[in-house]
């Protein structure tokens, strides 16, 4: 398979990801575009770490470097990605929820931005 594929449906995920942030009202959409962008980050991780790797395919490894056999550095960061993933779902679901209980919407739009918005 050629590694471009994989590029390109990341940048279509990114794109993807970066228009519904840009265009879209409902907070919960706009969670749902920032997990589309980290989800193309980590293709792009996972498949630059299986590209560099078979171009270095035949360079000599250090022993000392990787005691434990071969690093899979792609996929580690793509796991610590994940991670983010969660915590940000976590954190951004709580502060929508929060916000829905007190003004019972979830617009991004009707935010307020200043203490003295807020009150009224």
């Amino acid at each position: 398979m050629h590694a471009v594929i994989p590029y390109v449906t990341a940048a279509l995920l990114f794109g993807l990801g970066v228009y519904g942030v840009l265009r879209r009202r409902n907070a919960i959409l706009v969670l749902m575009a920032v997990e589309l962008m980290l989800n193309a980050v980590n293709l792009i991780l996972v498949t630059a770490d299986v590209t560099v790797r078979a171009a270095l395919d035949r360079v000599q490894i250090e022993a000392w470097a990787y005691p434990n056999g071969e690093p899979y550095s792609g996929g580690v960061f793509a796991l610590f990605v994940i991670v983010l993933a969660a915590a940000e779902v976590g954190v951004g679901l709580a502060i929508v929820l929060q916000f829905y209980r007190l003004r019972q919407a979830v617009a991004v739009d009707e935010v307020a931005l200043h203490a003295d918005e807020a009150v009224r």
